[in-house]
């Protein structure tokens, strides 16, 4: 018994973003994907750390060997570095959840695709961070933890991928699973390069177009115009992006509706009614305004349903990741000791 009160069980939601963790004694934590190496000696004495995460490791990147390793929701391929980065990642997260000393179960929440084409590349990752693994779909996870298991349809919009995934009150198989790589990162990149086309003299760098999306994205009729600020020149100046924040946000809207039309399609008609009605957006995308009424109405031509966003887009995968592990029968888990 003295053993089992030893156990720690960590819920991960790996992001291309954001990575978020769940422990079983309370610890709730996030951190933004990055992980940075100082570059050399001078750099070491500056940052007084061997390696820096998240904002820390953004806000002093010149100084950094820096990472994003995740790429469109995999660990990039052919990149030790990669995941050499998910490793510290990892392991910073389960530090930060009070892992040390502990027995560690973790589940990992990834995109439907990576459960087929990086599985192996996440074990290494895991491998000495954790004692025990199960891998999961994001947006199954999203579903365990809200209980949402029986006729609804998970839309998960990260920054790497859009993941969706029906709940059939069983785990869910590839036929209930789709990964879009039309996500976050690709509004992002358009935002950019559409603001770069109306303002060229402009100087801003890919993570203040972030930022900004991140403040002030919207779907369907703006409030009250975007402005933005950036260098003209070397001089502070005050840009207005409406259109520009329009348009790069409303690309998602085609592609998620499509995928979300022809997922229902293949639901046995008795219960598409039901899982129209119950379709739940998560992931740092479900906040952007106007986007939950874009869905909706692309329902309206297979007769209507409803669509909500997560209450905790932050948390809400790690949570259902948690929840999984408390549940886990001994014969689901990985075991990475040796």
């Amino acid at each position: 018994m003295s053993g089992k009160k030893d156990v720690l069980h960590v819920g991960i939601d790996l992001g291309t973003s954001r990575s978020a963790i769940c422990a079983s004694n309370g610890e709730r934590h996030v951190v933004e994907s990055w992980v940075g190496w100082p570059v050399d000696m001078v750099a070491r004495k500056v940052v007084k750390k061997p390696v820096v995460f998240g904002h820390e490791a953004l806000e002093n990147r010149p100084m950094l060997d820096l990472h994003r390793p995740l790429e469109r929701g995999l660990i990039k391929e052919g990149s030790p570095k990669a995941e050499a980065a998910v490793r510290e990642l990892l392991a910073h997260l389960i530090e930060k959840a009070g892992g040390a000393g502990k027995t560690v179960q973790a589940v990992v929440g990834v995109p439907a695709e990576a459960m087929r084409v990086s599985r192996q590349h996440l074990r290494n990752a895991v491998k000495g961070v954790a004692d025990a693994l199960l891998l999961v779909s994001e947006p199954f996870a999203v579903a365990y933890g809200m209980d949402a298991l029986l006729h609804t349809m998970i839309i998960d919009i990260g920054a790497g991928t859009s993941d969706f995934c029906v709940m059939n009150g069983r785990y869910p198989t590839d036929d209930d699973q789709r990964t879009l790589t039309h996500a976050g990162d690709t509004v992002d990149e358009q935002l950019g390069l559409q603001i770069r086309a109306r303002h060229p003299d402009a100087n801003f760098s890919i993570h203040m177009v972030r930022e900004w999306k991140e403040r002030n994205s919207f779907v369907g009729e703006p409030k009250e115009p975007v402005f933005v600020e950036a260098p003209v020149r070397g001089k502070p100046t005050r840009l207005e992006v409406t259109a520009e924040m329009r348009k790069a946000c409303e690309s998602l809207v085609g592609p998620l509706a499509e995928t979300m039309l022809d997922l229902l399609s293949r639901v046995d008609p008795e219960y598409q009614q039901r899982v129209r009605n119950n379709v739940v957006l998560a992931g740092g995308g479900s906040q952007i305004p106007g986007l939950a009424a874009a869905l909706e109405r692309a329902l309206e031509e297979v007769g209507g349903g409803r669509v909500r966003s997560v209450e905790d887009p932050v948390f809400a995968g790690a949570s259902g990741s948690l929840a999984i592990a408390a549940d886990a029968p001994e014969g689901d888990w990985e075991r990475l000791a040796g």
